[in-house]
């Protein structure tokens, strides 16, 4: 048996985040670290009376956790101003893809689209004169949804134009 499909790597990634009302994204700089990706689904067990040997399972609330980026800092005050209007305005939101690339860096592999996203911290790194490291923000935002954007084919296209 031939493998035709091999796991995709990680580490080509790009992260686009549009605030309501702009046209273009933000973050103009690479992240080096995207984790968040991460949904969970609660389930309810619903026991009915006199039916003592067993019990129903039933999906309940959705949960999601934050997305987690990391960068090197940078001149690029995108993520600070975004956070400002943010606490200026709380209900700016904003929808953020998560691109899984290919090898290449360029084809597509995968879409994440995450729904009403509000940033909740804004880190600067730790000081350090004597460890010379790269200064790494991490910023993290809160969501309301997440999903796989599947790709459409030519005739789907064609059909919803």
């Amino acid at each position: 048996m031939a493998l035709t499909d091999r796991p995709w790597n990680t580490f080509n990634y790009a992260v686009e985040i549009t605030p309501q009302g702009d046209s273009k994204p933000l973050c103009e700089a690479a992240f080096t670290e995207c984790d968040g990706l991460d949904m969970t689904m609660d389930v309810q067990t619903i026991r009915s009376g006199g039916a003592n040997d067993r019990a129903w399972r039933v999906p309940a609330v959705i949960n999601y956790t934050n997305l987690v980026l990391k960068r090197g800092m940078t001149g690029n005050l995108d993520l600070w101003k975004w956070f400002r209007k943010s606490i200026e305005n709380p209900y700016l939101r904003a929808s953020a893809d998560v691109i899984l690339l290919a090898d290449d860096g360029k084809k597509e592999l995968a879409r994440f689209r995450l729904s009403r996203c509000i940033p909740t911290k804004l880190k600067v790194p730790a000081l350090n004169a004597k460890d010379g490291a790269i200064a790494v923000e991490e910023f993290q935002l809160a969501y309301d949804k997440f999903e796989l954007v599947e790709e459409q084919s030519q005739d789907q296209a064609e059909a919803a134009a």
